[in-house]
């Protein structure tokens, strides 16, 4: 076992340059370079983003990561010479040089030799496309070493190691601010610091800076509990519109990106139903809007006007909560206590299943809030006792995480973060991961993070004490999607996640035992002794994990899954669990000698803009989005290929070279306007059946049918949870036919199986999408409701024309006399609603009027018209059903579920309810909640009226896709007809007619693999999730903070 932290520090990458016959050369020697023109526009103005010229990259490097590195990186002022950096020898140098010089300083390294052999590794790492830190690192580090930048003083802080005192950065450059996750505290009061104020300075510092903040706000009173001057509070909710609006006006970074923000309120708070329904509230706002004519994009009019848009919200859950979330079969009434801040008469006893309900419709709806585990959290919680020995005090807790979910550790901390390129490390001829060399990329790594620290600098003083005293760490994976497949294993597999729990075991294990040598150099965090008996728990249980231990574990709810040793053995990696579980033998022993020098060192962070700069073909722990990759040609335009790893995986599951060539000309086909054809791997020839789960992406591809199961990233994540330090920024991606039940199914797992928190989001769940807004986009069969404004508008004057060329105008049929009808009560969110059918002398609906108790509003003018109108229409002899299907589904308030009528439950407007009462009318039980009983579809019960004559079919436009598809997607709606109401009759009308109808709709339309974001860099719309955040498939701009 290696004794000092010199001792890890050798050649290995460069040992070419001990051979004497390179004396004289340096590290930038051991790379073949090319210059490289770099030239980006925005998609939708043209205008110029990016205009560089004879730049130096290694020949390696792709087009796109080119791109990326000098648009973003580079610096593009003050630099002597050219005026801007010109090589990617200037960046990996000024980083280097700035890191190794922190750690002479610190201590760590010796100057002369050993510090030369530390440079020549890292500048290495990085060239060579293996290791990358994060974004701010690129920005900010060595800028005053390399070219006397220094800058003006932007009030950062750091900690003079010399006296402990918190003092003020003189410059901006001299040291760096390399973190790019912070979590602020934020108390119950309105001045000083720490209030809700200060909350706004500090947001508007960091995300000034282009870095990203999480704060959990449940310290804050809810609306009504009392203040100490008289009066009440206006609630939490009322703050967090106001700091979502600081947020929207700051940016990130001064760009058009929204801020990276994570917003978290405990599950206790009084105010935590108006939490979990606020983005989705907001949505439904900005689909109006959207409807109305404004722009529709994530940057646009209508999301500009709502609130709730610059941040990602998570519930932050108890295990009492989910307990009895799991109870509820046997006790549906469970309740559960909500508490008052500081007024006991706040709290209330609410019903769990109703909590419960609520927040998985909305996620359902528009992917937020996510679910945070808080006690899973706090139980592998390495400082409990933090910095006074308070073992349990609030601020001593885990309270949030950072935007993206992978940083969680004590309030006003910080962390930078780092990632590995794992598939650098494969060598797929001889399938062979090279351990030894992945070890050794990982002692490096941790040291160029430690560094950062030493000589950072943070932007407020709490954070600057916190990070030196605590010193954590955050360095990750990218590209293990690649690997998996380049093996030949299914992502959602035992061998998957065994290989990739080895690999991340092994990560933590190796990183804290290079940092318990670190505090044998030069002592351990400052808070490691108050924190000693805590943190070696938590250690011990990783290495329980790891199967360095076979002892019980402590303090643990759920017992995480061991990584399996022996299957990795039976696959041919048994170096690599053998490595694994020395490096946690390791780290054990050495920190029960040293203590260490870091509180945390591993985080699993999205890695996307890193990612692209590495050339990965996929990002962090993320499966493949889809089989198709667009590669960017150094002269300008894309060309389109298969996702290489496809190749790599074929060969070894054994195809030969011309069944290769075969199946990657099947996917990557494309048209003569060079657009894929499909994408699809399903149907390739010669391709095996058994061999298809190899190549399952996070979504269907084309018209393919396989993706990869919800379970599957559940499982995936509960297997390297325990072996992080952090938590994992993770996206679980669900098809657009996804219901509420499947939401809950995800989350309930994901708690049983330990994970710390996940990001569930349903493909096409949010509203950012073009609507139709031309009448030529206007099929007969289409929803009048899904139309927009100007859209509506032009179909409904092309409609007067066509009536007013008829021959004959329409007659109006009135109703004489006395009527006969029924009367509908229900009443929604608390507003009674009465709506009168009534029929003429041979039976059929001729007149329909709504009315409220809300006497004298303008909700009853509203309906007042509105009814009069359905009235008219319905003597004029349009079709009832037509109508009930124009009201179906639109939403406004109020909205929700339905009391005082018997089979009505849950409604998504007025509208929706006069069209669920028209089709009761018309016996059609379908698309209500509660079915007559012996009704079965296609009968109707004796109190209803027969159904009217439908009127002849339109011919519509015929779907564009294959037959095979049709009976795929004729399968998938049975199947959803049959959740809903409990059977299918593929006899009966009714029941063809709606499976017809939404086949049709979906085979018009297809399913969005993109969610409608545009880039705010290059205005591209392949935004795609990445982790909790997005990432622009063209240009690598994520939305997060690493």
């Amino acid at each position: 076992m290696t004794q000092t932290i010199r001792d890890r520090i050798t050649r290995r990458f460069t040992a070419a340059l001990d051979d004497p016959q390179n004396a004289g050369k340096t590290v930038y020697d051991l790379f073949s370079w090319t210059r490289r023109d770099v030239h980006l526009t925005d998609y939708k103005t043209g205008r110029v983003l990016c205009d560089m010229h004879d730049l130096e990259f290694p020949e390696q490097y792709s087009q796109n990561a080119v791109d990326i590195i000098a648009s973003k990186y580079f610096r593009r002022a003050g630099v002597p010479g050219e005026g801007h950096e010109t090589s990617m020898r200037q960046v990996a140098h000024r980083m280097v040089d700035f890191w190794v010089a922190a750690l002479v300083d610190e201590g760590l390294v010796e100057e002369g030799e050993q510090a030369q052999v530390l440079y020549d590794e890292l500048v290495f790492l990085i060239l060579d496309q293996r290791f990358a830190p994060n974004s701010p690192q690129w920005f900010n580090t060595g800028l005053k070493r390399a070219y006397g930048i220094a800058g003006e003083p932007q009030g950062m802080y750091y900690v003079d190691p010399a006296t402990g005192e918190v003092v003020e950065s003189a410059d901006q450059y001299t040291r760096t601010q390399a973190s790019a996750c912070f979590i602020v505290s934020v108390e119950d009061k309105l001045l000083g610091d720490h209030s809700i104020s200060d909350e706004f300075v500090t947001e508007t510092k960091l995300f000034k800076g282009g870095s990203g903040t999480g704060s959990n706000f449940s310290a804050l009173r809810a609306e009504g509990e009392k203040l100490s001057g008289g009066g009440v509070s206006s609630g939490v909710m009322s703050f967090l519109r106001g700091l979502d609006r600081n947020a929207d006006a700051i940016k990130s970074g001064g760009t058009t990106r929204r801020a990276a923000k994570m917003v978290c309120l405990d599950i206790n708070h009084p105010d935590i139903e108006k939490f979990i329904t606020w983005k989705a509230r907001e949505e439904d706002k900005a689909l109006a809007l959207m409807r109305m004519g404004y722009d529709g994009d994530i940057n646009g009019e209508a999301y500009a006007t709502v609130s709730g848009q610059n941040s990602n919200n998570s519930l932050r859950i108890d295990n009492e909560f989910m307990k009895k979330v799991d109870n509820l079969d046997a006790d549906p009434e469970a309740t559960y206590r909500l508490r008052g801040r500081v007024d006991p008469s706040r709290d209330a006893e609410v019903s769990v299943s109703r909590i419960w309900d609520v927040f998985n419709e909305s996620a359902w709806r528009c992917a937020d809030p996510a679910p945070q585990f808080s006690d899973t959290f706090n139980e592998w919680h390495t400082c409990p006792a933090g910095e006074d020995g308070q073992v349990g005090a609030p601020y001593n807790r885990l309270n949030s995480t950072n935007p993206c979910g992978e940083y969680a550790f004590l309030d006003d901390s910080s962390c930078n973060l780092g990632s590995i390129n794992i598939y650098r490390f494969y060598d797929p001829e001889a399938d062979a991961f090279d351990v030894e060399g992945y070890a050794h990329a990982i002692d490096i790594a941790q040291l160029a993070l430690e560094a950062s620290i030493a000589w950072g600098q943070f932007p407020t003083r709490d954070i600057a004490r916190r990070t030196y005293r605590f010193r954590t760490t955050g360095l990750g994976i990218s590209n293990l999607a690649s690997l998996l497949m380049a093996k030949g294993l299914p992502y959602d597999s035992p061998e998957a996640r065994a290989l990739a729990s080895a690999i991340v075991g092994m990560l933590t294990g190796r990183s804290y035992a290079v940092s318990a040598l670190m505090a044998a150099a030069v002592g351990p965090f400052a808070c490691y002794e108050i924190n000693r008996p805590h943190m070696m728990r938590v250690i011990r249980n990783h290495a329980r994990v790891a199967g360095a231990r076979d002892d019980a574990y402590e303090n643990l709810t759920v017992r995480p899954p061991a990584v399996d040793r022996e299957l990795l053995g039976r696959m041919g990696d048994g170096a690599l669990a053998d490595a694994l579980v020395a490096s946690w033998r390791d780290a054990e022993e050495l920190g029960e000698r040293y203590g260490y020098r870091n509180a945390q060192v591993t985080v699993m962070a999205p890695t996307g803009t890193i990612s692209f700069a590495m050339d990965c073909g996929a990002t962090s722990i993320e499966p493949f989005f889809s089989h198709m990759i667009y590669k960017k040609l150094s002269g300008g335009g894309f060309m389109t290929l298969a996702n290489p790893v496809i190749g790599d995986a074929l060969r070894h599951l054994g195809y030969a070279p011309e069944q290769v060539e075969e199946i990657l000309a099947y996917v990557q086909a494309t048209d003569d306007d060079g657009m894929v054809v499909d994408g699809k791997i399903e149907g390739a020839p010669g391709l095996r059946d058994a061999d298809l789960p190899v190549f399952d992406t996070a979504n269907v591809c084309g018209t393919g049918e396989r993706f990869i199961a919800p379970e599957g990233h559940v499982l995936m994540v509960a297997a390297l949870t325990p072996l992080i330090s952090g938590a994992i920024s993770k996206t679980v991606n669900l098809p657009n036919s996804a219901t509420v039940e499947d939401f809950k199914d995800v989350v309930m797992l994901s708690w049983k199986t330990g994970c710390k928190g996940i990001t569930l989001y349903r493909d096409g769940s949010k509203n950012a999408q073009p609507l139709n807004n031309s009448l030529s986009d206007v099929t007969d069969g289409e929803d009048l409701g899904e139309l927009s404004y100007e859209a509506l508008l032009e179909y409904a004057r092309g409609a007067q024309e066509e009536l007013a060329e008829a021959r004959r105008p329409a007659e109006r049929r009135r109703i004489m006399g006395i009527r006969s009808g029924r009367t509908h009560l229900a009443q929604i969110d608390g507003v009674k609603i009465y709506t009168t059918v009534n029929r003429n002398e041979e039976g059929a609906i001729s007149e329909l009027f709504v009315t409220t108790d809300r006497e004298g509003t303008t909700i009853m003018g509203l309906l007042n018209s509105l009814s009069k109108t359905i009235s008219v229409m319905l003597q004029y002899g349009i079709p009832a059903e037509r109508i009930s299907k124009m009201l179906r589904g639109q939403m406004y308030e109020p909205y929700g579920f339905v009391q005082s009528h018997p089979n009505i439950k849950y409604v998504t407007s007025i509208s929706d309810l006069i069209s669920k009462v028209i089709d009761i009318e018309l016996g059609d039980y379908t698309r209500v909640q509660v079915k007559p009983e012996g009704w079965t579809p296609g009968g109707a019960p004796a109190a209803a009226a027969a159904p009217a004559v439908q009127a002849p079919a339109v011919e519509d436009e015929e779907p564009a896709v294959s037959g095979e598809e049709l009976s795929r997607l004729v399968a998938a709606k049975e199947d959803e007809l049959r959740e809903e109401t409990g059977q299918l009759d593929r006899g009966d009308k009714y029941t063809q007619a709606f499976v017809s109808e939404a086949v049709h709709d979906t085979a018009i339309h297809g399913e969005r693999l993109y969610d409608g974001s545009i880039c705010p860099t290059c205005g591209s719309s392949r935004m795609v999730q990445n982790g909790t955040c997005k990432v622009c498939m063209d240009c690598g701009t994520t939305t997060g903070c690493s």
